[in-house]
């Protein structure tokens, strides 16, 4: 029966009519064996029916299955066959699921999965991985609990603890622990340095790299990489030249740094050494070449490149984006095989940059309709190109529908374009509804609020700004003085300058300066003003901080410091005619008129040239220009005849006009002779007399209007205060 049984288990084909016994001999012989075998087990499994924590199954089976579905379908379909297993206490299968939670970053399940295991499945093996979970999700509290738990620890266990401690930069607390593992390893001694060279302490992690009582090439590779993050070339390249044995890696870190650096012939001799160039190789060779200002150079190399992924193509295009070059960007993305997510992103990113929001819009309905979804990056960069509150709350809607409403960054972004298009209400309610609020979604809500003219809820949101934690940025405090400037505040915006420095930390930049100069110098104290010009550093102080100081010297008629001013103005920028003008100006406005006549004998004698203004008219497809007092246009004596004889008398004779004495001082002087045929009068400037007749119409039949506007608008301004200290 035996032999008969073997038999039927033969293949057809050796059943078929003249098949030789030397053949069949030897299949009977090992199907036979086969089939004791297989009766020797069974026999054996009933009379001793397996123990707990033992399976017939193979573990290590389950565990592959478990991954590879975890790979192909995620992590729940994976969870699904785990909980449908019959028997779950082995601890390998147990482990290879907590994994596939942690791969998720699901740390809650994996946490909870990790309790529910049963006593037999814990051990070394799944503490571990726990542990390892902890370490990479930042919480080293419970990594280190789970530590001092562990009844057996291995070199695994205490390398793990000691890289969470250097991730979290307690590099101290790492030593401690390092130095007290029974046993230490190669890969111990390699996360030691790393974690050194990770927290900026570069003598020291190449004093724990000298002390290693071996080393191999991932520790080399480490070294070198920390001297290439911390700017040490020549040092990298010492060790790099030094290492035994190199691997794609070592090769790639030192072509990097080289790039950085800046030294691309260097750079490209390296590419040329290596014995083995990988895909990342070149892409790295068109990364750097790109970056240090060698488009054409980076383009070379990746038509060179034997084989070509995603990311060498996306390289590329964001070669060509940045360097302005859109529609080169363009044709390679329709060249791409295939696109992903960064690819879009890089494109509609690329047309955001270069203000071209047709196109970026454009690629971005492609994009919807294509398999790839965008994702708050895509969003962003449509966002920074919309110019309506419409536009802000399509892009706000699509966003809610795709579940990225609670992104800080995207957030920020809405308060933002909101502020910006005029909805600060919008721009409000985008700030409540976010879960997370960092410092720059709180900078923007008070840079949004100053913008709007409501500067005590820029302050109160500023207060509790600090008051909730968060360090102020330089754009915090330049938003704040703006608010400030915007009422006159004086006193409070002293006191937040002086405390960039003195409470936290900051250096004043140019643009908190320009703030407080011009806060001082509107309320009128010019010489608080200039002292303020006078304690800057000498490369920070530039011709606009000067112009609002000597703008301000003209408004409060302080002649002998816009002198200073005027003199320092054109030391910086003499070429330029803006800052002869203002002091002209000043001093005519005091009756100094000899004063005058020598700025504007110094502005002959230095040939400065003073940009003339000009309108432009568009008549039957065609511009036209006019220049003031242009003595080059072909029908300048048709113009002035217009001007003088049928303008002027109309300009005299308006109603609205104002012609008293008041006007004529409000008027700016002119230091240029008036053409030939054309009487100049300040009194009948056309851009000066419509300006004050619009001002007197708008005062005399408008100024119930006005009030009414204000009114409203202040009570507006209180709602919205009353709304932001209620919610806060």
């Amino acid at each position: 029966m035996g032999r008969l049984s073997c038999i039927k288990r033969l293949p057809r084909f050796a059943l078929r009519r003249g098949v030789s016994d030397a053949f069949l001999r030897p299949l009977l012989r090992t199907a036979f064996l086969l089939l004791r075998r297989r009766r020797r087990l069974s026999t054996a499994e009933s009379t001793h029916p397996p123990r707990r924590g033992r399976f017939r199954r193979d573990p290590v089976s389950d565990e592959s299955k478990l991954v590879s579905l975890a790979r192909q379908r995620g992590a729940a379909a994976a969870r699904a066959v785990f909980d449908g297993m019959p028997r779950r206490d082995d601890a390998v299968v147990y482990a290879a699921m907590v994994g596939i939670h942690l791969r998720d970053r699901d740390l809650p399940r994996a946490e909870a999965l990790y309790r529910a295991a049963p006593p037999d499945c814990r051990g070394i093996h799944l503490d571990t991985v726990m542990l390892d979970g902890y370490v990479k999700a930042g919480q080293v509290d419970r990594a280190r609990r789970l530590f001092d738990g562990m009844a057996v620890k291995n070199v695994v266990a205490w390398t793990c603890m000691v890289s969470g401690y250097c991730r979290a930069g307690h590099v101290e607390e790492a030593r401690r622990l390092f130095d007290l593992m029974p046993y230490r390893n190669v890969f111990s001694w390699t996360t030691m340095v790393q974690g050194y060279a990770h927290n900026g302490m570069l003598r020291e992690a190449r004093e724990m790299f000298n002390k290693m009582p071996e080393r191999n090439v991932v520790a080399w590779t480490v070294m070198v990489k920390a001297y290439v993050d911390n700017g040490c070339i020549q040092e990298a390249l010492e060790l790099f030249n030094r290492m035994p044995q190199m691997n794609s890696y070592s090769w790639n870190a030192m072509a990097t740094g080289l790039m950085s650096a800046g030294k691309v012939d260097d750079a490209v001799q390296l590419f040329d050494k290596m014995p083995h160039k990988n895909v990342v190789s070149w892409t790295i060779m068109v990364t750097g070449l790109a970056q240090n200002g060698f488009v054409s150079r980076a383009r070379e190399f990746f038509d060179r490149m034997p084989k070509k992924d995603i990311p060498a193509w996306n390289s590329m295009i964001t070669a060509y984006t940045n360097d302005g070059q859109v529609n080169d960007a363009q044709r390679l993305f329709d060249l791409m095989p295939s696109k992903n997510l960064v690819t879009w992103n890089i494109i509609i990113d690329g047309y955001s940059m270069n203000n071209l929001k047709d196109k970026a819009l454009r690629l971005f309905l492609l994009m919807l309709r294509s398999a790839v979804s965008p994702d708050s990056t895509t969003l962003i960069s449509i966002l920074v190109v919309s110019e309506s509150t419409m536009e802000v709350r399509q892009i706000h809607g699509l966003s809610t529908k795709l579940g990225y409403q609670s992104e800080t960054n995207l957030g920020n972004t809405l308060v933002t374009m909101y502020s910006r298009s005029g909805d600060l209400s919008s721009a409000w309610l985008a700030f409540r509804r976010l879960n997370e609020k960092d410092a720059i979604t709180w900078t923007s809500m008070i840079q949004a609020l100053a913008n709007h003219g409501c500067t005590p809820c820029a302050l109160q949101g500023f207060a509790q700004m600090i008051r909730r934690g968060y360090k102020p940025s330089s754009t915090t405090f330049t938003a704040v003085l703006s608010a400030c400037n915007h009422v006159g505040l004086v006193e409070k915006g002293r006191k937040i300058f002086k405390s960039i420095r003195h409470v936290y930390g900051l250096e004043p930049t140019i643009e908190h300066y320009s703030c407080l100069v011009d806060l001082l110098g509107r309320a009128g104290y010019v010489r608080e003003a200039k002292e303020v010009v006078d304690g800057m550093q000498r490369d920070m102080c530039d011709e606009a901080i000067l112009g609002t100081l000597l703008g301000a010297c003209m408004t409060h008629n302080e002649v002998e410091v816009a002198r200073a001013v005027g003199e320092d103005l054109v030391k910086i920028d003499p070429s330029g005619s803006g800052g002869y003008t203002l002091l002209a100006n000043v001093f005519a406005s005091g009756g100094m008129w000899n004063e005058v006549a020598s700025v504007w004998k110094i502005m002959k004698g230095s040939k400065v040239k003073k940009t003339p203004g000009f309108s432009q008219i568009e008549v039957n497809a065609r511009n036209h220009v006019f220049y003031s007092r242009d003595q080059m246009h072909s029908q300048r004596t048709e113009i002035y005849e217009m001007l003088n004889s049928r303008l002027v008398p109309q300009m005299k004779g308006s109603s609205s006009l104002g012609t008293d004495s008041t006007d004529q001082n409000d008027s700016l002087y002119d230091l240029e002779s008036s053409p030939k045929g054309y009487q100049y009068n300040p009194d009948i400037h056309p851009l000066a007399s419509m300006e004050r007749s619009n001002a007197k119409v708008f005062e005399n039949r408008s100024s119930s209007m006005l009030t009414s506007g204000l009114q409203k608008l202040q009570a507006w301004r209180d709602k919205v205060a009353w709304k932001f200290k209620t919610s806060l």
